[in-house]
């Protein structure tokens, strides 16, 4: 009977020891998920990570566009593996953010990095982004010795390649950064806008890397008048959207930097506008935004605002 008693609280002892060691134990990272949508036969777009990174194969390579957040180039790469062996020759960077930069420092150090001469600048800086983060950035290309930094910049307008392989990019001026640049693939007829717009949703108007919310209406309207172009790949939206969707958006922009503006000169505060500020009900299926990120905004419309 003794013995059955010991037995019975050795095994209830060895179970609630092993309990608590499964409680104890650190959980698991998040699993690194890259998603991919084919937007053409040789066009893909890798979403997951950071902003929406698209894979183009052409006859001597891959160019990427964007590539992620922290740690997520690896995984970049490995999914990149998935549809092609063919190997990465390029990195285009839509602009500064952590998010669509990163993962530069995880790719080979023979990649030439394209950005437009603003953003290289601002890369460098690794500014705080305005409305999003308080606190000092780290410096991830310092922390690499630069690599992972452009090694090609352009001022308006640059052609990479030709024919079927052709990539035009195009910097209209100031919007979400002041380095913004749209990446045209002609002969496939899609631009991907990166961050101006990202979703359907208020924009970030980071004004500490040179972002405006007076300029970011016009930057967009120039870029959805751009011919030829059938398809939108966003910084963020899980789908691809129109030149109709991005000319709709640069309209969304104008009708609140107005409404901010004109409350400005009504004698209203920045706080009243995050308070006030509803979504025009042409705008059907755009997000409600964020009353931190529409006050964000409203304080750039403000300062740029006399």
């Amino acid at each position: 009977m003794k013995r059955r008693i010991v037995l019975g609280t050795l095994v209830a002892v060895g179970a609630l020891t092993m309990t608590l060691a499964a409680f104890q134990q650190p959980a698991a990272p998040p699993a690194m998920v890259i998603e991919v949508d084919k937007v053409r036969d040789n066009l893909y777009v890798m979403k997951g990570g950071g902003g929406n990174s698209a894979v183009f194969v052409t006859a001597t390579g891959i160019t990427v566009v964007d590539t992620k957040l922290p740690g997520w180039g690896q995984p970049l790469l490995d999914k990149i593996k998935t549809v092609t062996n063919k190997p990465v020759t390029r990195i285009i960077n839509t602009h500064t953010h952590f998010d669509h930069v990163s993962g530069n420092v995880e790719f080979p150090a023979n990649i030439e990095i394209v950005t437009h001469e603003n953003t290289k600048t601002l890369m460098g800086q690794a500014n705080p982004v305005y409305g999003l983060q308080t606190g000092p950035q780290t410096n991830l290309f310092t922390q690499h010795g630069g690599h992972g930094m452009p090694t090609r910049t352009y001022k308006d307008s640059l052609t990479l390649g030709s024919g079927a392989d052709q990539i035009v990019l195009r910097y209209f001026g100031r919007a979400h950064t002041g380095g913004d640049t749209f990446v045209i693939f002609p002969a496939l007829r899609v631009m991907h806008v990166g961050d101006t717009m990202p979703t359907r949703d208020m924009p970030i108007m980071d004004m500490n890397n040179g972002g405006s919310a007076v300029q970011f209406s016009a930057t967009v309207a120039k870029a959805a008048a751009t011919p030829n172009i059938d398809t939108i790949v966003n910084g963020h939206n899980p789908t691809t959207t129109t030149p109709a969707d991005l000319k709709l958006y640069s309209e969304f922009i104008a009708d609140f930097v107005k409404f901010a503006q004109d409350a400005k000169r009504a004698g209203k505060t920045v706080d009243e506008v995050a308070s006030s500020w509803k979504v025009p009900a042409k705008y059907a299926g755009y997000a409600t935004p964020n009353p931190a990120r529409v006050k964000a905004d409203a304080q750039v419309a403000f300062e740029e605002t006399r």
